[in-house]
């Protein structure tokens, strides 16, 4: 995966904002993407986290310092988690521990955990 610049830009600043979302709350793909200045770019947020072992690792070899990205917290906009090879078990367990409720279809009360201020620092 070739990384330019904007690329880096890109990622680092979706793994920085999710690195945001408070324990115990969850928001979505496309929130991210507003937040980071890329509304148009929430599918992009989604691949972002689904390389994000990969392109982290990369980002911190160039001195990027990003710890732990809480991946699990980001769902999709109806506060479902989106499927994809069975990780969406792991997420809602990941979710479950932090006390965040997730029905048996993977649902979440997006009023009650959502996070979604109109901007980060």
């Amino acid at each position: 995966m070739n990384l330019d610049d904007e690329k880096k830009a890109f990622h680092y600043a979706v793994y920085d904002t999710v690195s945001r979302i408070p324990h115990g709350n969850v928001t979505t793909y496309g929130h991210i993407a507003y937040l980071i200045g890329r509304p148009q770019n929430s599918r992009q947020v989604g691949s972002s986290l689904k390389h994000l072992r990969y392109i982290r690792e990369r980002l911190n070899q160039e001195g990027a310092g990003l710890g732990e990205v809480p991946w699990w917290r980001v769902v999709n906009s109806a506060g479902i988690i989106s499927p994809r090879n069975f990780g969406e078990f792991e997420q809602a367990t990941l979710l479950r521990g932090e006390g965040v409720v997730v029905s048996e279809r993977h649902k979440m009360d997006l009023e009650q955990y959502g996070w979604f201020p109109d901007d980060v620092e």
